[in-house]
């Protein structure tokens, strides 16, 4: 696969505190990958230096396989980022923006092509309203579509979702997807919110106090032995007593109130579920607790001996 980003050995420090440490990581073209961390794990220290906002303390950058120290200017003409919420100019209009923007980046657009980025990131129908009548979520997808109106290869987003309701967070997720699926574009995505990324990329990194801790695709990084089924049924004692006195009574991690706790492989749930019902357990719901933020967790409270993070 061909390296869109390569970074090795990066570091930056300031003064005493070592923000990036040792950090190596690469992101294939066609990739959404996501890199995770805590807040203050140097994710957003790291985009900085990706976007030549800061410069390191040590290591090498390469992006479209030129350094970034060299070509920054190559580079960059083909990169779109979003840093943060994004800095808009409230008395303008959406179209006005992206008029302004694309000036800015020396890009000729008519009229139809600045209607085609609105219609891409489902602004279309406000084309002329202005940004302080925006709600965060919407400012957000205009910051996208600032991003790529010249049209970048590589797509950088840093904490995306921050501040946005339910439906803002799926909406961009799906826009997220929509730029891997249809536009072909390659994005790296920064965040702590680790389930919305566990459903879009398909490569990811993990670090830590400005260290990596784990790298690779999703399937890698999970063991479907890690799997947790929460089971919820209409009578719970039951349940119990039935799956102590089976073959899944290995398998049993912890019974309250509300649910039943096993630990099993992923392709056993349907069996499970089937078998239960064959012995007259009505059931309620079946729940996979397996998820990025579970992995996360372990690896992170593991490295820190600290209070697990929560979002």
């Amino acid at each position: 696969m061909e390296s869109v980003i390569k970074v090795s050995r990066l570091t930056k420090t300031f003064r005493e505190l070592t923000a990036v440490n040792d950090l190596s990581f690469s992101v294939q073209k066609g990739d959404v990958y996501g890199f995770l961390g805590q807040n203050g794990a140097g994710k957003s220290t790291t985009i900085r230096m990706l976007l030549t906002l800061i410069q390191p303390s040590s290591g090498s950058i390469e992006v479209f396989g030129y350094d970034l120290k060299t070509h920054r200017k190559e580079i960059l003409r083909n990169t779109g980022a979003v840093i943060e919420r994004p800095d808009l100019y409230k008395y303008l209009t959406a179209y006005e923006t992206l008029q302004l923007f694309a000036k800015m980046s020396a890009v000729k657009l008519n009229k139809q092509q600045f209607m085609d980025q609105l219609e891409l990131v489902g602004l279309a129908h406000r084309a002329e309203s202005k940004v302080r009548t925006f709600s965060q979520g919407m400012k957000q997808r205009l910051g996208i579509a600032v991003a790529l109106v010249h049209n970048p290869e590589l797509i950088i987003l840093d904490e995306p979702t921050n501040g946005l309701d339910p439906q803002g967070i799926a909406d961009m997720r799906n826009l997220i997807l929509m730029l891997r699926e249809k536009m072909k574009k390659t994005v790296l995505v920064s965040s702590h919110l680790l389930s919305e990324v566990e459903q879009i990329a398909n490569r990811m990194i993990i670090i830590d106090k400005g260290k990596k801790l784990v790298e690779g695709t999703v399937t890698e990084l999970f063991h479907p032995d890690d799997t947790v089924v929460y089971i919820e049924t209409s009578d719970q004692v039951l349940c119990e007593q039935v799956i102590r006195n089976s073959s899944y009574a290995a398998k049993l991690m912890s019974v309250d109130v509300n649910g039943i706790e096993l630990k099993l492989k992923k392709e056993e749930v349907p069996a499970l579920t089937k078998w239960l019902v064959q012995q007259n357990i009505s059931i309620l719901g079946v729940h996979a607790r397996h998820s990025l933020e579970d992995y996360f967790l372990k690896i992170t409270t593991a490295n820190q001996h600290v209070e697990p993070f929560k979002n």
